[in-house]
C-alpha cells in the first residue's frame, strides 16, 4: 500500500519532532549537570577566597611586626655605632700612645700570674 504525500510528510515531521525532543532532553540534562558542577566550583572558589582573605590578614600582620622589628634593629645598630665611635674616639685613641708601654707590662704580669697558678696546682 503506497503512502500518500501527506502521510510521508507527516511521518518525516514526526521523526524530526521526536529527534528534536530527544536532543532537547539530552541538552537540558547536560545543562543541569553542568549547573550543579558550576555551583560546586563556585562554592570552592568562595571558600578559597575566604582563606585567601584570612591569609592576607596574617601576612599584613606579620609585615607590620617585621617593620617594627626592623625599626628596632636599625635603632640598635645606630646606637651601637655611636657607642663604638665614642669608645674609639674617647678611650682607645688617647690611650694608644701608651700601648707600647702597657703591652710588655701586661705580658709580664700575665706570665707571673700563670706561674703562680702552676705553683698552686703543682703542689
Amino acid at each position: 500500500m503506497p503512502l500518500t504525500l501527506t502521510e510521508v510528510l507527516l511521518l518525516v515531521a514526526t521523526f524530526a519532532f521526536v529527534a528534536a525532543v530527544v536532543f532537547l532532553i539530552r541538552l537540558l540534562a547536560q545543562l543541569r549537570r553542568t549547573a550543579a558542577e558550576g555551583e560546586k566550583a563556585l562554592a570552592e572558589v568562595r571558600e578559597l577566597a575566604r582563606h585567601l582573605t584570612e591569609l592576607d590578614l596574617v601576612v599584613k600582620e606579620r609585615v607590620e611586626d617585621l617593620g617594627q622589628t626592623l625599626a628596632a634593629s636599625k635603632k640598635a645598630a645606630t646606637s651601637l655605632a655611636e657607642a663604638s665611635w665614642l669608645v674609639t674616639s674617647r678611650i682607645v685613641r688617647p690611650s694608644a700612645k701608651y700601648l707600647p708601654l702597657i703591652l710588655p707590662a701586661a705580658r709580664f704580669v700575665w706570665r707571673q700570674f700563670g706561674k703562680r697558678k702552676e705553683k698552686r696546682h703543682g703542689k
